[in-house]
């Protein structure tokens, strides 16, 4: 696969360079290198047990890589973790909110910890609160939010900091429709005020729907890492084709007799990303974590 351009002023605000991790014998990471350019919305996909997790983790400065350098808008995150992470706000799988204190309560201390206070603190709460759309539930505790609430929450307390870096690892768990766009919605508004979006999830659609450039993840190394477009097929050959008859038919009928049809068009189909996915990294179940 092709590697997509840099922007043309070479400005990356994640760039990994031969990333390896051990943990123990495991190999979690391979000589790992991802190169996310500045205002990028950019899909992170791999298997179970790809070591997605463990990338994102180093990205953070949550998890010390055994070898090869990790920089976050320039800032190596070994030696500069702490403003290297003010640049940056991640998103977890896992709900991080306090069950039993109020909207409000999680959006201060999560504000308080992330640095902010006074008028900036207060500023950055109503920004939360509209974003989530938890205005009228200030005073309710989590423990009696929904799913999509908690989500929206979530969401919201990893960006009081106004960071210019946002990864989000598995945001539409367990969320309905509604919940869904408007993650979507929200991801998309993030990505027009400029800010980097690196969005890692097991499915498919949504990074079709949502990303510029795609890396596939396998086995500890980026096996794909190109534009959506020519991921999903750009100078492939076709092997479907979507047909348009002139006049009503079955499928029974049309297997039999489709030379009898008039043929109005014939339009190759183009391969979803899930295809290209499965063709790099295989149909074997993975049960790794």
């Amino acid at each position: 696969m092709r590697s997509f351009e840099i922007l043309p002023d070479g400005a990356l605000v994640i760039d990994l360079t031969e990333l390896t991790v051990h943990f123990g014998t495991v190999q979690a990471v391979n000589g790992l290198s991802l190169h996310v350019p500045e205002g990028a919305l950019y899909g992170l996909l791999g298997p179970n047990g790809a070591g997605k997790t463990t990338t994102i983790r180093c990205v953070a400065g949550l998890q010390k890589a055994t070898s090869g350098t990790v920089r976050v808008d320039d800032l190596v995150v070994s030696e500069s973790s702490l403003e290297a992470k003010s640049r940056l706000g991640v998103v977890p799988q896992q709900i991080a909110l306090y069950e039993e204190l109020s909207v409000l309560d999680n959006l201060r201390i999560f504000g308080g910890l992330q640095g902010l206070a006074g008028r900036r603190l207060v500023d950055r709460i109503e920004w939360g609160l509209t974003l989530s759309q938890l205005e009228k539930k200030v005073e309710a505790r989590v423990s009696t939010l929904s799913g999509g609430m908690k989500r929206r929450l979530n969401l919201a307390t990893s960006l009081l900091h106004d960071p210019k870096v946002v990864i989000c690892d598995e945001p539409t768990a367990g969320v309905d429709p509604q919940s869904r766009n408007h993650l979507f919605d929200t991801i998309r508004a993030l990505h027009d005020e400029g800010r980097t979006i690196v969005y890692t999830t097991h499915y498919m659609e949504e990074v079709e729907v949502l990303c510029d450039y795609v890396a596939i993840v396998d086995q500890g190394r980026v096996i794909a890492n190109d534009t959506l477009e020519n991921l999903v097929g750009k100078g492939e050959t076709a092997t479907n084709y979507r047909i348009r008859l002139g006049a009503p038919t079955n499928p029974e009928t049309l297997q039999a007799a489709l030379a009898d049809f008039e043929l109005t068009e014939l339009q190759p189909e183009r391969r979803s990303l899930e295809d290209v996915f499965l063709e790099l990294t295989g149909r074997a179940l993975r049960d790794g974590s």
